[in-house]
């Protein structure tokens, strides 16, 4: 459609009409000149609305719109060459650099750069007079835009947490993950000597194929059965080197360059675990690569049970890799009742049962006939008839890409005919700008924000004054996950969508789309991480053209300085030691990212960088930081990480009065270092930690951080000193965290060596923590109590509404914890290493909506209440308490019906039997602490016929495992561990009744270890059908 063709250049036009009318109100002595640049490209905006409609006007309009793009692009140069001019001038009156401040704005120079400026601005005028007469010549005219189809997005205030993760809801195909999960479980290799069994998934594009195997990935089962799961996306090209990479990132190791030396970590990282790895989208069909890769994983020794999954469209890469005895998964097509449920989700995603009337239902029940048994052509049309009335629903009923016959092409026409839908050309383009990222990459949603506000797509709401750029961003993102643009979502501990991908198809559309916006230099304007374009042949005269360079692979560095038109610079994972000192000339710079680099220190010409929006410098360990970094006064976002120990800190970050994003920040001593920055830091978002609080003096100094002000940080945390005690030193602590009291509407806070004996009022205040959800106070040496917030003795006040998890850990002279009716919400509390605490929380009967009650190390613990009103708890955990005497009969109620995991035990040593608890019919997993005195376990264990993990500890003085330990006949793994005098298991005939029993392991258990050998041991008999076994 023509639409694509001008799509992007809407956006740069309307980019720098906003920059004429409302950025360069100063240019004076040249007003007369930015007037008629507005005007121009007013009436300019018009045609466009032409151009965007036109039909079969061919040649002669495109070549009108490259024109006007490139155009465009320069007027945008030159009017943020003024810009950069203003940021400089207020980084020298900042720095009171009267003299050289003078100097810039003497007569003279006034003139000369007044002079320049008038001149560049009126060749752009005079070009754009040319285009708007050749516009009639074309045929164009211009259209009043309210006569055209809005622009405006109107989005409704549900958020994309409305669907379904798919992996959690998959369609049509549960029967088979339940399949291919008992496959992988129970299957062994065909090949001797193999012990790396795999399975193939083939399909067709867009049939379901990584979607299938992450719903395998997420099950239970395969959770309990692997101790590592691993997710690989292979793609073009298939490297081993690449894959072992890969693999060795997931457990957070990177840096690795020798393909011998990644495997010798993986060795050390592997050895002695199952694991499943999922290898998605191979498309490799040379069988050396492939028996390469698993000669090396072969390597890794003691990997029993270890298994592969291979998602592929070929089954040429089926044949090579596939070795177990069944066939490979060849992946059908959904029926068209599966493809309507899809269609029905996705269009009515908040509700379960949508009440259709007859004409919905037969319209919806055709296009999902048309769907062809695709899932993914279901989800996108699904998602368009969301927002459409029944006649939206009849166009697509009756579009003619039904009438195509290839069976890929109709997908990527759905897609088409999906991404045409968009309602503005911003979305466009920034959906276009998706094709910057490598196929099949994870892509980070704050990072694509940034760059979407580094090539100028996103501008503060007109509307609503308080939506900034990187709350439409959030908008933006959310629209196009809610048309399937996006997937595979990831959360964090928030619940909040930090990372996707992108269907590979839908890849493949975001690059049409990007190149077919315009031809020409348009193709070097931006250079994507898989791009082939040698930078060092692109001509000279538009090499100032190039705004976005996304570089991994090796290219000549120096050359870089040459691109002075770059806005995006990202150079994530880029082999380079160095930043070079030129980078401080690429002033329209907007967006840095060196992360995963070997830079040990930035220049400091970074500092000139006055432009610069974002600067990403994760997993970089940078020896110091320049003082020219506080000279970044545009910088909205600095992403850099914590390292333990090391105090270095940029200084002067209260300049960077812009700052949206500072994840945090650490207090010094010296000048700059201060508490007193973060106060004129009033835009921070997201969350927040302090560190090193032992250098601030007092309350007052602390209020000076203005915490109470910045009602947009919803994470704090607060830390003082991590690795001493400040033993001799006045403590200050009660009243600094006096002077940090944050706002109302925080949702999570964190207390990290507090070294006060009390807390002060607000954090037991009951209108100042009525949104949050997570509370942590750990290392809290000197607390004893935390008193609540009452008026009278008998009157409790609800503290904290919302909060859903709580954290108390290493606090050993806490006495008490005020739990009361004022949790209603509490789903997960922690305790643990309270050397003081006596008593659980009273009132703990009253949390009846948790889920998970741990409680650990707390020696002085004595007794254990009923806990049969918590009706929701999944999962209890209460051992190691050395001093605990008394265990309520009904703490472990039968009313505990939700109950899957019960950790119990290590009492008082004095106890002669295990405390009673009743049977809990559904129990899938039970941890039993023993001592020294108990000779047997717990009878009623054997009742537990739903267990399917077991794992038995510090029972000393046990000799012999009970016969009835065959009644577990849904036993699947068995761990025994530090049973030092245990020598027997159960007779072989109990043992065979453990039809399902997959792992065994023993830990720590020197007499039944040598009887369960398998080189003459007594007991080996008893479990060598077991298919695992580890000592």
């Amino acid at each position: 459609m023509e639409e694509v063709v001008t799509f992007g250049v809407q956006e740069i036009v309307k980019k720098v009409a906003s920059l004429a009318e409302h950025e360069f109100r100063l240019l004076w002595g040249f007003q007369g000149e930015v007037t008629k640049l507005r005007e121009l490209l007013s009436r300019i905006q018009d045609m466009l609305q032409d151009a965007e409609q036109s039909q079969g006007r061919g040649k002669a309009v495109e070549r009108w719109v490259k024109d006007l793009e490139d155009i465009a692009y320069d007027a945008d140069d030159v009017l943020d060459d003024y810009g950069y001019e203003l940021l400089r001038r207020e980084v020298e009156v900042q720095d009171q650099m009267k003299k050289k401040m003078f100097n810039f704005f003497s007569h003279h120079n006034t003139i000369v750069f007044r002079w320049k400026m008038g001149r560049k601005i009126e060749k752009i005028n005079a070009s754009l007079v040319t285009l708007k007469n050749d516009a009639a010549s074309i045929g164009l005219v211009g259209r009043n835009p309210n006569a055209t189809s809005s622009h405006e997005i109107v989005v409704d205030r549900e958020t994309v947490s409305i669907f379904k993760q798919d992996e959690k809801n998959i369609v049509g195909r549960e029967k088979l993950v339940s399949k291919i999960v008992t496959t992988l479980i129970n299957s062994r290799n065909t090949q001797e000597n193999e012990n790396l069994p795999v399975m193939a998934i083939v399909g067709m594009a867009g049939l379901g194929k990584t979607t299938l195997a992450k719903s395998v990935y997420h099950e239970d089962e395969i959770g309990r059965r692997f101790t590592e799961k691993i997710w690989i996306c292979v793609s073009i090209p298939f490297e081993v080197k690449s894959i072992l990479s890969k693999i060795l990132e997931h457990f957070k190791r990177a840096g690795m360059q020798d393909k011998d030396a990644i495997i010798k970590i993986l060795q050390e990282d592997l050895k002695g675990k199952r694991y499943l790895l999922i290898l998605d989208d191979v498309w490799n069909e040379d069988s050396e690569k492939w028996n390469d890769l698993m000669s090396c994983l072969l390597s890794i020794e003691d990997t029993q049970g270890s298994k592969i999954i291979v998602t592929t469209r070929s089954v040429r890469v089926a044949k090579i890799v596939h070795t177990l005895s069944s066939k490979w998964c060849d992946l059908e097509k959904l029926s068209d009742n599966q493809c309507w449920d899809i269609l029905k989700d996705r269009a009515f995603p908040n509700e379960s049962a949508p009440t259709l009337n007859e004409e919905q239902e037969k319209i919806g029940r055709d296009i999902a006939k048309k769907c062809g048994g695709i899932p993914l052509v279901a989800k996108v049309l699904g998602s368009m008839m969301r927002s459409k009335e029944i006649d939206g629903w009849r166009v697509i009923q009756e579009s003619t890409i039904w009438d195509l016959p290839e069976e890929e092409k109709k997908i990527s026409s759905v897609l088409k005919l999906s991404f045409d839908e968009l309602k503005s050309p911003t979305l466009k383009q920034c959906f276009a700008c998706c094709s910057m990222f490598i196929k099949d990459s994870e892509i980070e949603q704050d990072d694509l924000i940034q760059l979407w506000i580094a090539q100028g797509l996103l501008h503060p709401s007109p509307k609503n004054s308080d939506r900034e750029m990187e709350d439409v961003g959030n908008q933006y993102f959310n629209i196009l996950l809610e048309n399937s643009f996006f997937q595979d979502v990831r959360k964090d501990d928030n619940n909040v969508i930090t990372h996707c991908k992108m269907h590979d198809l839908v890849h493949d559309l975001a690059e049409d789309v990007s190149k077919s916006k315009t031809k020409g230099s348009n193709e070097f304007r931006h250079v994507p991480q898989n791009s082939t374009i040698d930078l060092q042949k692109i001509p000279k005269g538009i090499v100032h053209q190039v705004r976005s360079m996304f570089l991994k692979c090796e290219v000549l560095y120096n050359i870089l300085p040459r691109f002075k038109g770059l806005r995006v610079l990202k150079l994530q994972e880029y082999d380079i030691d160095e930043l070079t000192n030129s980078i401080g000339k690429l002033k329209h710079l907007r967006y840095l990212d060196i992360s995963a680099t070997y830079i040990k220190k930035l220049p400091q010409s970074i500092g000139k960088l006055y432009n610069l929006q974002t600067l990403r410098m994760h997993d970089l360990k940078l020896e110091e930081f320049p003082k020219e970094l506080q000279n970044l006064i545009n910088l909205r976002h600095i992403h850099f990480e914590y390292w333990h120990g090391d105090g270095r800190y940029p200084v002067g970050m209260g300049r960077l009065k812009n700052l949206r994003s500072l994840s945090f920040f650490i207090v010094g001593k010296e000048r700059g270092r201060g508490i007193k920055e973060l106060g004129g830091l009033k835009h921070l978002k997201g969350e927040l930690s302090i560190y090193d609080l032992k250098h601030v003096r007092d309350e007052e100094e602390a209020k000076e951080a203005k915490l109470v002000e910045k009602t947009n940080i919803r994470r704090l945390k607060l830390l003082w000193s991590v690795d001493e005690y400040r033993s001799g030193v006045i403590n200050n602590d009660r009243d600094v965290l006096e002077g940090l009291k944050p706002h109302s509407a925080l949702e999570s806070l964190e207390i990290h060596y507090f070294s006060g004996e009390t807390f002060p009022p607000w954090m037991m205040c009951g209108d100042l923590f009525s949104s949050l959800k997570r509370l942590t106070v750990e290392n809290a040496k000197n607390l004893i109590e935390w008193t609540e917030a009452t008026t009278r003795p008998t009157e409790r006040i609800v503290v904290f509404p919302c909060l859903e998890e709580m954290v108390l850990s290493r606090c050993p002279r806490l006495e008490c914890i005020p739990v009361t009716n004022g949790l209603p919400s509490l789903r997960e509390l922690y305790i643990s290493f309270c050397d003081e605490l006596s008593s659980l929380p009273s009132g703990l009967q009253h949390c009846t909506s948790l889920e998970h009650l741990f409680i650990a190390y707390c020696p002085n613990l004595e007794a254990i209440p009923s806990l049969d009103s918590l009706t929701q708890l999944r999962q209890l955990q209460i051992y190691n308490c050395d001093g605990l005497k008394y265990v309520h009969p009904s703490a472990f109620a039968a009313s505990l019906t939700r109950l899957k995991k019960l950790e119990i035990g290590g009492f008082w040593k004095e106890l002669d039997s295990f405390p009673a608890f009743q049977v809990i019919p559904q129990l899938e997993e039970l941890d039993l602490w023993g001592w020294p005195k108990f000779k047997s376990l717990p009878e009623q264990v054997q009742h537990f016929t739903s267990l399917t993990s077991l794992l038995i500890r510090h029972f000393d003085d046990m000799e012999a495992l009970p016969e009835w330990l065959g009644n577990l006949a849904s036993l699947e793994d068995l761990t025994i561990g530090r049973c030092k005098n245990l020598m027997y298991l159960p007779t072989l005939e109990a043992m065979k009744c453990l039809t399902k029993l997959q792992d065994i392991w023993f830990l720590d258990c020197p007499l039944l270890e040598k009887r369960c050998n398998k080189d003459g041991g007594p007991e080996w008999p008893k479990i060598s059908h077991i298919p695992h076994i580890k000592y």
